[in-house]
């Protein structure tokens, strides 16, 4: 590893492969539409992308017309479906122009599509209790047949999403799933028939069988963090392997007495005269705040804690009497050297998700991405 990098963020792409494999094992011959959005969770959404269409990923997933079109404008011309819908009529015709695939969630947007006359493949979701976004049941009906009506726009897909997945008492969920088979229902009995039925996201999918079982129309699903080799919930199985790896330099190392302050407010004092590594990533990196005094990262194999305040560019980390030295790498997750940090730990220690964590990984962080197979995998 080059000592230009104060911090890098390592992006194994074989890793990325067997996850996705994983996903589609789990899918049971569902079609697999990968999620991408925000940069592929912090990993670099054009490398991502390009790597799992050429692993046979027949759909990818973003959140909004912008991100699809940083992909259409790196040459991948893969179906991709901009789960946050269109803002306007401006990007209602940027999604036709672009031939995306386009989530409705309630009437403006779908008015917004008909007015830009583009020919358009839409998704209806429906919310059947999560409460963020999608049309009531009781409001599907009368959308749906206004989908139908409206030229250019065909319904390819019908879809919810699923608020408690990543919990053990799955009630919420088989709730959710009654509520959107009765609307599947309806629409099949007015002859509507969707190409595409999801709802399965990364915790649905690990859930394994009983929530496919509630559903069995469902034909799509749509992994994110397990594709990143992270889970949403520690007591879901499945074999996943951590995609990225996030470290940084020893900046500095001092010499500390008894008593001596570290960072910001002093939140930490020594308790013994000991020696303190300043490592070269802050809270712009990846590390936040929340994550003064807690948790760990590893330093030539061996763990020490994070001690003293997150700053915007730099974390202490108490070394005691080990060997370390300036320049040295310093794991704070991921894999180094026989060494595993999960991401999820490091979550867990600040307080917050392992989906935060990747995702805020700062684009001053450079993503090196690897992979054992470069002619398969053109990033």
């Amino acid at each position: 590893m080059s000592h230009e990098y104060r911090a890098w963020a390592r992006v194994d792409h074989a890793a990325l492969r067997a996850n996705f494999a994983e996903a589609r094992v789990l899918s049971a011959g569902a079609s697999v539409f990968a999620v991408v959005k925000a940069d592929a969770y912090g990993h670099g959404a054009v490398a991502v992308a390009r790597s799992l269409v050429a692993a046979g990923c027949e759909q990818l997933a973003v959140v909004s017309v912008d991100e699809a079109c940083v992909l259409r404008d790196a040459g991948i011309t893969a179906p991709v479906l901009v789960l946050g819908g269109v803002q306007g009529v401006a990007g209602a015709k940027e999604a036709a122009a672009r031939g995306l695939g386009v989530v409705v969630h309630h009437a403006g947007q779908l008015e917004a599509l008909a007015a830009a006359r583009g020919q358009v493949a839409v998704h209806l979701e429906i919310d059947t209790g999560m409460h963020r976004l999608g049309v009531p049941p009781a409001e599907a009906s009368a959308l749906l047949e206004r989908v139908a009506a409206a030229p250019g726009l065909e319904l390819e897909g019908l879809m919810t999403h699923l608020a408690r997945a990543d919990e053990q008492d799955l009630a919420p969920c088989l709730e959710q799933l009654r509520r959107f088979r009765a609307v599947l229902g309806e629409a099949r009995a007015a002859g509507v028939t969707p190409r595409f039925v999801h709802f399965g996201n990364s915790a649905a999918l690990l859930a394994g069988e009983a929530l496919r079982a509630a559903c069995p129309e469902v034909n799509a699903v749509r992994p994110g963090l397990m594709l990143y080799g992270a889970r949403p919930a520690e007591h879901l199985p499945g074999v996943l392997t951590p995609v990225m790896t996030l470290c940084a330099r020893v900046a500095q190392v001092s010499a500390l007495a008894a008593g001596a302050p570290v960072g910001y407010a002093a939140l930490w004092r020594a308790e013994r005269a000991t020696r303190v590594a300043t490592v070269a990533l802050g809270y712009a990196d990846a590390v936040p705040v929340a994550a003064s005094n807690a948790g760990h990262v590893s330093i030539r194999g061996q763990r020490h804690p994070i001690v003293g305040r997150v700053s915007m560019d730099t974390v202490g980390v108490d070394v005691g009497a080990a060997s370390v030295e300036v320049g040295d790498e310093v794991l704070v997750f991921g894999a180094l050297d026989g060494v595993v940090l999960p991401v999820e730990e490091a979550a867990r220690a600040a307080g917050t998700l392992s989906y935060e964590l990747l995702t805020r990984v700062g684009a001053r962080v450079p993503r090196l991405h690897e992979s054992d197979d470069a002619q398969s995998n053109p990033f």
